[in-house]
């Protein structure tokens, strides 16, 4: 699975589990972002032992973005049949900030920010 445009690439890897995301996300709103929630949904449906959200290349996300993962997030921890994990960078400010909070979100969550 992959959504690929000008601007980001987010895929799939069924091996590991892993949906990684490159570039930069500037969508305006949930609808803009349904395409991408639904990747997500596509990928908790299988239930993984573990999903890992890989978003070390990811230069930028808007707050509707930050919102939709948060949305995500949320919604399986009211399932509570995944555990989930954050790859992060510290190399880019929005993530050293806007990450954490998605442990308070999920307090289960894995945060690994290299």
């Amino acid at each position: 699975m992959e959504i690929k445009t000008e601007d980001y690439r987010i895929c799939y890897d069924p091996a590991t589990a892993t949906v990684s995301f490159v570039g930069s996300l500037r969508l305006r709103g949930p609808t803009e972002y349904e395409p991408i929630l639904q990747l997500l949904g596509k990928v908790a449906e299988v239930e993984p032992a573990k999903i890992t959200l890989n978003l070390q290349q990811l230069e930028f996300l808007n707050s509707a973005g930050i919102n939709m993962l948060s949305k995500f997030i949320i919604e399986e921890r009211k399932k509570a049949r995944v555990e989930m994990a954050v790859q992060g960078s510290q190399r880019i400010a929005w993530q050293g900030k806007s990450l954490k909070n998605f442990q308070r979100l999920m307090p289960g969550l894995q945060l690994e920010l290299v």
